[in-house]
């Protein structure tokens, strides 16, 4: 990213949350999915949502000048983008990600931004997984955000005759219904708090997979891992942990594997030269909540993966400028 030259783009950093919740009203209005079967009036959108429209077009003049939707002869209608990714009904939806994760838990959590720098930090970001409620929003929008890059995983990484996988704080289980979908020889087992544990196998069953899906109840950092596995994948996983407790993942994934087992850890990564990217630098702004968290580049990782006896570790950008995939193997 080059330098800021111009007072108007630190003002457009200043402002930006105004256009998050901007975008997470209209999602929590459900606007996208009254604009997806037709254009609307603002006469019929008020009738519609019982919002005064005085109120209601404030909130649609913001929209269209984010590029959300569109307004044309006094008729409002979605953005193409829109469409295809903020309504309900929609097969690649993702606003479930927008309003239960990054509304209601990621963006309250960063009003103590400071104290988490200060190392006051009054809760853990995922503290939250404790507490059934709070780990049901976290887990049913980490499923909409997984399933993505979930997708690409499994087109990236090919897996013979691989047939146990341990998903490693596998949430949902969107990675392991995506590539045992993939793999039909393939058999998962999901390690998570277990009140994530109750939503995962919601979503395996859901699938149809319960059949192939396991499930281990616990914090990934102190359980013990069964071995003989073929894959140990650990997806956001190593952000979310103490730096402290990394080196010794690598470690329980080596004596998971069998001899030339793979190791598949998909997470943000920042460059090795720490200039960005912005994406992922910010997100790991996000785990600040949480004092022992630290951020890492591939470099980093590699020699960890190596540290623990792994050989031809490689990384791949997996989600563009946001996240990527080592890949690394068990000596055979």
């Amino acid at each position: 990213m080059d330098p800021l030259t111009d007072v108007r783009q630190i003002s457009g950093i200043a402002y930006g949350f105004i256009a998050s919740k901007t975008l997470f009203a209209a999602l929590n209005l459900d606007l996208f999915g009254r604009l997806s079967a037709r254009a609307r009036t603002l006469a019929e959108l008020s009738d519609e949502m019982g919002i005064p429209e005085h109120r209601l077009l404030t909130l649609l003049t913001a929209c269209v000048s984010l590029g959300l939707i569109s307004q044309e002869q006094g008729r409002y209608a979605n953005a193409p983008a829109s469409e295809a990714y903020l309504v309900r009904s929609a097969p690649a939806y993702f606003g479930d990600y927008f309003r239960f994760q990054i509304d209601r838990q990621i963006y309250p959590l960063l009003l103590n931004l400071d104290e988490a720098l200060q190392g006051r930090a009054k809760q853990s970001r995922y503290a939250q997984m404790f507490n059934p409620a709070e780990a049901e929003y976290f887990t049913r929008a980490q499923h909409a955000g997984s399933l993505g890059p979930a997708a690409v995983l499994q087109k990236a990484v090919d897996l013979p005759g691989a047939r146990r996988m341990l998903d490693v704080a596998g949430g949902s289980g969107a990675f392991s219904i995506t590539l045992c979908r993939r793999h039909p020889q393939l058999r998962a087992t999901i390690l998570d708090f277990p009140a994530v544990i109750e939503v995962a196998k919601r979503f395996v069953q859901e699938a149809g997979f319960e059949g192939r899906v396991d499930y281990i109840a616990g914090n990934a950092v102190t359980q013990a891992w069964p071995g003989s596995q073929d894959v140990v994948l650990m997806s956001y996983l190593l952000s979310a942990v103490d730096g402290s407790a990394m080196r010794r993942l690598f470690i329980k994934a080596f004596q998971a594997l069998e001899p030339g087992g793979l190791l598949l850890i998909h997470d943000f990564m920042v460059d090795d030269d720490r200039s960005g990217p912005r994406s992922a630098a910010l997100w790991f702004m996000t785990f600040l909540f949480d004092p022992g968290a630290v951020s890492f580049t591939p470099s980093e990782l590699v020699a960890l993966a190596q540290g623990a006896g792994f050989v031809g570790a490689s990384v791949r950008e997996l989600i563009p400028g946001i996240t990527r995939l080592l890949v690394a193997r068990k000596p055979s």
